[in-house]
């Protein structure tokens, strides 16, 4: 099943390489292939085969010059909240931008409610997620492997939908925000450790271009002569 999975993204996003490449000058070749194409091979077929996460960010994938003028824009999205947003880790994938909150900096143990502290961090994210309101946000709520399957989904779904709540409660439109939860079937880190286990209680926001953003991108391609 692993190697099935991790072939049919070989080939989705070779698909995106193609149309990449196609009809596009010498010059600007290389530059679409490294931060389009080749940062998503890199990151996602290297971890394709145990990772059912980045099915958003790979949808979400346009390729070719657009591809190029979202990825640009995420860039700069993604230095900000790097330099905003405390207790965080931000990951530039694709067309996307992954955001990763340990669980223990948003939730006490076994919880689901935010902390107060939990709610500074999400405010300094929640101001530039707000500057850039062409976008959607998918929430993925983890847990370790401690627990049954069936308590540890339900935790995951309701820390993320706490989340979620949270950022609506900020003003982030609701048609922006989705959710979901993988209990702990999506590990990122090692359970065989208590600092794996503990990395792996975590939430994870995915953004990636509506699509108006899509849309401004591919005028802006076309206006520069380039597809």
């Amino acid at each position: 099943m692993k190697r099935i999975k991790l072939m049919t993204y070989t080939v989705a996003l070779t698909g995106i390489m193609i149309s990449s490449c196609h009809n596009t000058k010498k010059s600007t070749k290389g530059a679409i292939i490294g931060g389009t194409g080749g940062a998503i091979l890199g990151r996602i077929i290297g971890n394709a085969a145990g990772n059912k996460t980045m099915g958003t960010i790979i949808g979400a994938a346009v390729g070719g010059t657009v591809g190029t003028i979202i990825g640009n824009k995420m860039d700069k999205q993604a230095e900000e909240i790097s330099k905003e947003v405390p207790n965080v880790k931000v990951e530039r994938v694709g067309e996307g931008i992954v955001v990763e909150f340990n669980s223990k900096i948003l939730f006490g143990f076994d919880k689901s409610d935010l902390t107060a502290d939990a709610k500074k961090n999400l405010d300094d994210l929640v101001t530039i997620l707000n500057k850039y309101p062409d976008t959607n946000i998918e929430i993925q709520g983890h847990t370790d492997n401690k627990g049954t399957e069936e308590y540890n989904q339900g935790l995951s779904e309701r820390r993320a939908s706490a989340v979620a709540g949270y950022l609506s409660a900020k003003n982030i439109a609701n048609s922006r925000i989705s959710t979901k939860g993988y209990g702990k079937t999506a590990p990122k880190y090692s359970n065989a450790t208590e600092e794996g286990q503990a990395q792996n209680r975590r939430v994870e926001f995915l953004i990636t271009a509506n699509e108006k953003m899509k849309a401004e991108a591919a005028k802006e391609a076309e206006k520069s002569g380039k597809k």
